[in-house]
């Protein structure tokens, strides 16, 4: 089922026509994930449990084993990942105190896809 094309931190995008653009399959999946994982809990007043907050990694010491930890168990709450096999995860970090992460992981439909992204204070 289509919904609205959304990436985390950017405003809805228009479509072709001028309408909202709709987002399906495997790009949903990938906007899902983001945002769960750049949630923080507490900030979705319809489930206040939701989110991994990696925001809340940004600036300490870095504890990639922690942080891969928190993804992988929120990354399953996500219907659009597949169980198996387990995602791979791997977290760095720069001396500013950025957070990246990549993931590597089967979709519903069985499809490798990867995410990368960075978690920063600015």
């Amino acid at each position: 089922m289509a919904d609205a094309w959304h990436q985390f931190g950017a405003d809805l995008a228009i479509g072709p026509s001028g309408d909202i653009a709709c987002a399906d399959g495997a790009t949903l999946g990938q906007q899902r994930v983001l945002r769960r994982l750049l949630t923080s809990p507490g900030d979705y007043l319809w489930a206040l449990d939701y989110g991994a907050g990696l925001g809340r990694f940004v600036g300490q010491s870095l504890d990639a084993a922690r942080i891969a930890a928190v993804i992988r168990g929120q990354m399953f709450k996500e219907a659009a990942v597949a169980r198996q096999p387990e995602p791979a995860i791997e977290v760095s970090g720069d001396a500013a105190g950025r957070v990246y992460v990549q993931i590597r992981y089967a979709d519903a439909g069985g499809s490798t896809r990867l995410l990368s992204f960075s978690v920063s204070n600015g």
